[in-house]
C-alpha cells in the first residue's frame, strides 16, 4: 500500500462523464414543459430528458396557507400521497405560477435589505455575508420555493429504471411525485437522486414533479442563492443497467502509450436473473474508433437485485494526452447486452493526463512543470446570481483564460457538472472542493456522490477536503479527514487530496492529506519547505487584493477603494507581492487568486450597508477586467507582448498635478508619453510594475512596450469629453436558437469622439427585436443595489453588461441600447438553426 508521500509521487489519473441535455414533455395541467428530446442518441436504450421548464411560486416559512398547506397539522405524513401540500398534487393548478426556466435562482430577483439600526450586530453580518438579500429567517416570506413540472410517461416505462438526477438544488428540499414523498436532500452543492417509477400514472393521466425548496438557512458565508439553480435530467433505463455514475476510468503511462483500465458498476432491478455480456470500444478526439475490447467481452450472471463489477483493460498507442494547451477527450462506449439483445450503452468522456505534486519541481503535468496559474471562484455572477447558463459557464472560464489562468478552485462547494465539462473540453484545471469537512453520514453521502460523479472528469486533479476548518489543527480534525481521504482513496485512487490552510500547515489535517494549500501568508511558504522539504505545497488562496474597477483614489466614506495593486486586507497580500515569491520558486506549484469575480456577499473591506458584494475580484460582478487583471495577464502569458496603462486620463481641475501612472507589462522596456513627447524609457523588472508620477494635462498619454529594440506593444489613455452617445458590443454574433445560447453584451458610455467617460454613469435600457430576451443584467458596482433581474441598468464607470439567452425561433436578434440624452446603440446578432 502506497503511503501518503508515495501516493503523491504517484498519483496519476483520467477523466470522463456522462453528460446529458434536451428538454422534457407538458402535460395538461399546466405545469411548464417542452418537447421532449432525448440526451442520447436514438439507438441507445439509455435516454436523458433535460427538465429545463418549470413553474415556481413562492411558499412561506411561517403561514402554512401561503405554503400551500405544507405542515398544515399534525396529519401532514399520515397518508403517502396525500395531506402533504395542495401544491403537489398532480391535478394542482399552477397557471398562474411563474413559468421559469432552470437554471434559476429565485434570491436574484429578490430585493436587498438594508439593516434596521435594532438588529443585532450578528445577524446584520450575517445578512452582510449575503449580500444583504431579502432572504433567511427575517423574510419568510421570500425563503421558500416552489417548483412543478409535468413529464409525459410512456407505457413502455412501467418495465423501466425512471430516476431524476439533481445536479444543484439550494437548499433544503423535498421532492414529490404526484402528491408522493419520493425524497430529500439537505445539500445546497451535493448532487443526488431520486427513482420515481413507482409513483408514476401510466394509464393517461397527468404526471407532476414539485419540489419544496427551503433556503431559509444557508452554509456558507457568501452569496448562495435559493433554488434549482443547476440542471435536472429524467434518466430512463432499462432494469440490467450500469449504475448512475457507475462507470471509473483510469489511465497510466505503459510501454506503448497509455493503458485504460474501466471500471463498471452494474445493476440488475428485474425480478429474475440475467445473463449478460459487457463490451466496450474507444472513440478518439478525431471521432474515429481507436479500440475495441472484443477479447476481453465479459459475460457474467446477475441475481434479480444484483449488482457486480465489471473490469477492462485497453492500451493505446501514441495516445492524445489532456492539457490545457491541447485538451484531447476521449469517449468509452460500454454495451451491455441480454440474449443478444442490447439494453444499456453508457458513454463516458475521458482525457489521458498524467499527474504528480512534486515537493521540489511543483506541479507536473504529463511529466513537465506546471505552474498552476488559478482563480479561486464562487459560482454567482450579475444577472442571474447562481443560476448560471451553461454558456455563461464557457464565457467566465474564457475570460479567466485570456488572463492566462490555468486552474480554478471551486470555493468552497463542488462545481457543477456543467462547469467540469465546460473545463475538460476547454483546459480548464481544477480543484474540487467538498462543502463540509464533516466523517458524519450525511457529510460522507454527500462526498460519495461528488468524488463518483466528477472522478472521470480530465480537469480534475485534486480533491479539497476542507478549507479553514476549526479543526484543522487538532487530532479530531485529523481523525475526520483521514475517515473522508480513505473514502476518496477507494472512490478514486489517481488523484491527491488537499486542504486550505490559514494556519496549523504542520500540525492536524496537515498531516493527513497529500498536498498543503496556504491561505495566503505566501512569504511563510518558504520557511515550512525547509522545514518539510518533503511536502508539496501551493497557494490555495493568494492575493486578495481589492480594488473598485475604475476608480483611482480611496473614499471609505463611499466605500470606494483604488485600483492600483497597494489595497488588500490585513492577512492578505498585493498581486505582485505573492506571486513573485511564487513564480520564482519551483518547489510552489503555484497559486489560486482569491478571486478570479467579484462576488456577492462578504463584502470586503467595508462589511456593512450600502456594499453588497466583495472587491477580491481580479473581475468585477459582470467579468469586466480591474487593472491587476493585466499585471496577471502580463506575467502568465509572456510569450503575448503587452502593456497596460492606468489610470484613465480625464482629470478636469488637476491640471498641473502630479497623477501616478502605472504600467503592467512584460515587454523589455517602457516608454512613457504625454501628447506624443516622451517622458522616459525604463527597463520592465520581471513580475513588477513601472511607476511615473506625471503631471495632468488633457490630451493623450501613451505606453509603448519594446522588445529588442522594437514596439512590440502599445496602450493609451484620453482624455473625454462629455458623454454623448453608447457603445454597444457583444462577445458573439452567431448564437444557437436552442433557447439557451448566450450572449454577453456590454454598453459603454463615450464621448463623441467614442472615448469611454471613466464617470459615465446613465440608466441604459436594453431592448430586444427577434426571438431572445434579456434575462438579467449588471454593471460590477459592489453597492450597486438596483435589480439584476430586469432590462435596464446604471453604467458603473462607463460600462454595464446586459446578459441576453435566444429563443427556438431562428433568425435575426437586435439588441439596442438606449439611455436619456445620449446616442442609442444596437448590435446585430443571427441565431441559427440548433
Amino acid at each position: 500500500m502506497l503511503d501518503r508521500r508515495a501516493f503523491v509521487m504517484a498519483a496519476a489519473g483520467a477523466a470522463g462523464a456522462l453528460g446529458a441535455a434536451g428538454g422534457q414533455a407538458a402535460a395538461a395541467t399546466g405545469a411548464g414543459g417542452d418537447p421532449a428530446v432525448p440526451a442520447t442518441a436514438p439507438s441507445s436504450p439509455r435516454r436523458s430528458t433535460r427538465l429545463a421548464q418549470w413553474r415556481f411560486h413562492l411558499g412561506h416559512a411561517a403561514d402554512m396557507a401561503r405554503d400551500f398547506g405544507y405542515g398544515r397539522d399534525q396529519r401532514t405524513f399520515a397518508k403517502a400521497g396525500t395531506g402533504t401540500a395542495d401544491a403537489a398534487q398532480p391535478g394542482f393548478d399552477d397557471s398562474v405560477w411563474q413559468a421559469v426556466q432552470v437554471p434559476h435562482d429565485w434570491a436574484a430577483a429578490l430585493p436587498f435589505a438594508a439593516p434596521v439600526s435594532a438588529v443585532a450586530k450578528d445577524r446584520e453580518d450575517a445578512a452582510a455575508a449575503h449580500g444583504f438579500k431579502a432572504i433567511g429567517r427575517d423574510w419568510p416570506g421570500n425563503s421558500i420555493g416552489w417548483y412543478r413540472t409535468a413529464i409525459a410517461v410512456e407505457p413502455g416505462d412501467r418495465d423501466r429504471i425512471l430516476t431524476l438526477h439533481f445536479d444543484g438544488v439550494f437548499r433544503d428540499c423535498v421532492v414529490f411525485v404526484n402528491g408522493y414523498i419520493v425524497g430529500t436532500s439537505a445539500s445546497g452543492y451535493a448532487p443526488f437522486l431520486v427513482e420515481i417509477g413507482d409513483f408514476l400514472d401510466y394509464d393517461g393521466g397527468p404526471n407532476v414533479v414539485t419540489l419544496r425548496v427551503d433556503a431559509t438557512l444557508g452554509e456558507g458565508w457568501f452569496y448562495e442563492g435559493a433554488g434549482i439553480y443547476r440542471h435536472v435530467d429524467l434518466v430512463r433505463t432499462a432494469p440490467v443497467h450500469v449504475a448512475p455514475w457507475g462507470s471509473a476510468v483510469r489511465t497510466e503511462a505503459s510501454a506503448t502509450g497509455a493503458r485504460v483500465a474501466v471500471r463498471l458498476d452494474l445493476a440488475n432491478r428485474a425480478r429474475t436473473a440475467a445473463t449478460l455480456m459487457v463490451r466496450h470500444h474507444v472513440i478518439g478526439p478525431d471521432g474515429e474508433r481507436v479500440a475495441a475490447l472484443p477479447d476481453q467481452a465479459l459475460t457474467l450472471t446477475l441475481a434479480a437485485g444484483g449488482e457486480a463489477v465489471a473490469e477492462a483493460m485497453v492500451d493505446l498507442s501514441a495516445p492524445r494526452l489532456w492539457s490545457p494547451a491541447s485538451p484531447s477527450l476521449y469517449r468509452l462506449v460500454s454495451e451491455l447486452l441480454v440474449d443478444g439483445a442490447l439494453v444499456d450503452r453508457y458513454e463516458t468522456v475521458f482525457g489521458i493526463r498524467f499527474l504528480r505534486f512534486d515537493a521540489a519541481r511543483g506541479f507536473l503535468l504529463n511529466g513537465q512543470p506546471t505552474k498552476l496559474l488559478g482563480t479561486c471562484n464562487h459560482q454567482d455572477h450579475a444577472g442571474v446570481g447562481t443560476g448560471i447558463p451553461d454558456a455563461l459557464h464557457r464565457w467566465r472560464i474564457a475570460q479567466v483564460q485570456e488572463m492566462g489562468g490555468n486552474a480554478w478552485r471551486s470555493a468552497h462547494n463542488p462545481p457543477a457538472t456543467a462547469l467540469l465539462d465546460l473545463a475538460d473540453a476547454m483546459g480548464m484545471m481544477m480543484i474540487v472542493e467538498m462543502r463540509r469537512n464533516s466523517s458524519d453520514p450525511e457529510a460522507m453521502g454527500e462526498l460519495e456522490r461528488i468524488v463518483r460523479r466528477d472522478r472521470n472528469h480530465p480537469c480534475v486533479i485534486a480533491w479539497s477536503l476542507g478549507n479553514e476548518e476549526p479543526q484543522q489543527g487538532t487530532a479530531r480534525g485529523a481523525r475526520i479527514t483521514t475517515v473522508m481521504q480513505d473514502r476518496v482513496r477507494a472512490l478514486d485512487p489517481t488523484r491527491p487530496t488537499t486542504f486550505a490552510f490559514d494556519h496549523s500547515w504542520d500540525q492536524g489535517t496537515a498531516k493527513v492529506v497529500d498536498v498543503v494549500g496556504f491561505n495566503y501568508r505566501t512569504d511563510r511558504i518558504e520557511a515550512f519547505h525547509q522545514a518539510h522539504p518533503t511536502v508539496p505545497v501551493y497557494g490555495s488562496e493568494t492575493g486578495s487584493t481589492v480594488a473598485t474597477r475604475g476608480a483611482y483614489a480611496n473614499d471609505p466614506a463611499a466605500h470606494v477603494v483604488r485600483a492600483y495593486d497597494t489595497e488588500h486586507p490585513w492577512w492578505a497580500s498585493t498581486a505582485e507581492a505573492w506571486w513573485s515569491i511564487a513564480a520564482e520558486r519551483p518547489y510552489i506549484a503555484g497559486g489560486f487568486i482569491w478571486t478570479g469575480f467579484d462576488y456577492r456577499g462578504e463584502p470586503t473591506p467595508y462589511p456593512a450597508w450600502p456594499s453588497v458584494s466583495s472587491y477580491f475580484g481580479v473581475m468585477d460582478l459582470c467579468g469586466f477586467p480591474k487593472d491587476d487583471f493585466y499585471y496577471y495577464r502580463a506575467w502568465w502569458r509572456p510569450d503575448r507582448p503587452l502593456v497596460h496603462l492606468l489610470p484613465h486620463w480625464t482629470w478636469p481641475g488637476k491640471e498641473g498635478q502630479p497623477i501616478e501612472v502605472w504600467v503592467h507589462g512584460n515587454c523589455a522596456e517602457v516608454e512613457l508619453l504625454l501628447n506624443g513627447r516622451s517622458l522616459g524609457r525604463k527597463a520592465m523588472p520581471r513580475n513588477r510594475h513601472l511607476v511615473w508620477q506625471v503631471p495632468y494635462q488633457p490630451g493623450r498619454i501613451e505606453a509603448r512596450g519594446y522588445d529588442h529594440g522594437r514596439i512590440t506593444a502599445r496602450d493609451e489613455r484620453r482624455t473625454a469629453g462629455v458623454a454623448a452617445a453608447l457603445r454597444l458590443t457583444s462577445n458573439r454574433t452567431r448564437l444557437v436558437a436552442n433557447g439557451t445560447d448566450i450572449a454577453m453584451l456590454m454598453a459603454e458610455v463615450v464621448d463623441a469622439r467614442g472615448t469611454p467617460v471613466p464617470d459615465g454613469a446613465a440608466a441604459i435600457d436594453f431592448t430586444v427585436a427577434g426571438d431572445g430576451r434579456i434575462i438579467g443584467v449588471g454593471n460590477g458596482d459592489p453597492t450597486s443595489h438596483e435589480p439584476d433581474v430586469a432590462t435596464r441598468r446604471t453604467s458603473f464607470h462607463a460600462l454595464a453588461q446586459a446578459i441576453l439567452r435566444t429563443g427556438t425561433t431562428p433568425g435575426g436578434v437586435r439588441v439596442t441600447a438606449r439611455a436619456e440624452g445620449l446616442r442609442p446603440a444596437t448590435v446585430q446578432l443571427f441565431a441559427h438553426q440548433a
